[in-house]
């Protein structure tokens, strides 16, 4: 394991500060209205909203929202709606399959190669169109001696090269389970790459420790972080120096986008977010179109408008710039380009 990592200078973030940030967050949804100054006529909906689908917004994160703007595109993703209630033909439950490929509680395979570990239960913050809003986590393991089914299954299979963490957010994990887990998962010798999908980063950016990156570099497993912002305005202040201390770590840093109606459906705040991740060095990676889950209906964008908008991508952007938009197809070998 590495020690101490140095941060060019930096102040060192408190291991502590990302508990309280987390502990904080606000999950009342008459407190996020009260805090913003949103409309009343927003307040039952949420309400109402919030007892399906629970609310969960840390207040570094609502602090770059716009008081008073219901539009505001970080709002957006996170406030609860009564139009969640309405049924939308297509959008269901589990709209990318993944109950039918768990291998074990929280272990599972679509791609060759490849598996996901559902490495925690809940997140930071609850975006509104999560495809993994209803998954059942209850079913999950917890704690290393829990996932040695799961371990043992990685191991005995030669075929696989990478496993990602995912969840919930595996980084809500503290660093000594993340380590336990990571080290483990290093004593597999076929195992190449670690991939952690995480949002955190982004919603609490105080989670970049010196211990989160002594624990991603400190095994022979290649490691990339594949965060998730969807706008712009998402990536300011400490949230920038968070992607920093990690690419000025040695970790390669991805990020993957959900096309979302009223928050990046526009070229232009799609441009600015792939030049905002380009000047901090983090590579654009996916566009996804929206995983139709239930409750999320009031966030399609047609596939029509999104090649148009990756169109205008293209001409406006470099090629390496330019996420690939994708969208996930239950039983398909890979996800599918659009």
């Amino acid at each position: 394991m590495l020690s101490a990592i140095e941060f060019s200078g930096r102040e060192a973030v408190s291991p502590a500060a990302w508990k309280k940030a987390l502990a904080t967050a606000v999950r009342d949804p008459d407190d996020l209205i009260d805090r913003l100054g949103l409309p009343e006529g927003l307040r039952e909906g949420a309400r109402r909203a919030a007892r399906r689908f629970g609310l969960v917004v840390p207040l570094g994160f609502l602090d770059r929202m716009r008081p008073g703007d219901p539009d505001d595109p970080l709002l957006r993703q996170v406030l609860p709606l009564g139009i969640e209630e309405d049924e939308a033909e297509g959008f269901v439950e589990d709209p990318v399959g993944d109950r039918e490929a768990v291998l074990l509680p929280g272990l599972i395979q679509k791609y060759e190669g490849r598996v996901l570990l559902v490495a925690a239960g809940s997140c930071a913050v609850n975006c509104r169109y999560c495809f993994r809003r209803e998954f059942p986590y209850g079913e999950t393991p917890r704690g290393l001696e829990a996932w040695r089914p799961a371990l043992d299954r990685i191991a005995a299979d030669p075929t696989l090269s990478e496993v990602i963490l995912s969840g919930g957010d595996p980084l809500v994990l503290s660093d000594a389970a993340l380590e336990a887990l990571v080290a483990a998962l290093a004593e597999v010798p076929h195992l190449a790459r670690l991939r952690v999908h995480t949002r955190l980063p982004i919603v609490i950016p105080e989670r970049v420790t010196e211990g989160l990156i002594a624990c991603l570099r400190g095994t022979r497993l290649a490691p990339f972080v594949v965060v998730h912002a969807n706008h712009a305005a998402e990536i300011a202040g400490a949230c920038a120096e968070a992607l920093t201390r990690l690419v000025d770590a040695g970790v390669p840093v991805l990020n993957q986008s959900v096309l979302l109606r009223g928050v990046n459906d526009d070229a232009s705040t799609l441009v600015r977010l792939s030049e905002r991740l380009l000047e901090l060095r983090v590579l654009p990676y996916y566009l996804h179109q929206l995983d139709p889950v239930r409750g999320a209906a009031h966030f399609r964008v047609s596939e029509e408008r999104g090649r148009e908008l990756v169109e205008e991508l293209r001409r406006r952007l470099p090629g390496y710039a330019v996420p690939r938009y994708v969208r996930e197809v239950p039983g398909a070998g890979s996800k599918v380009p659009l």
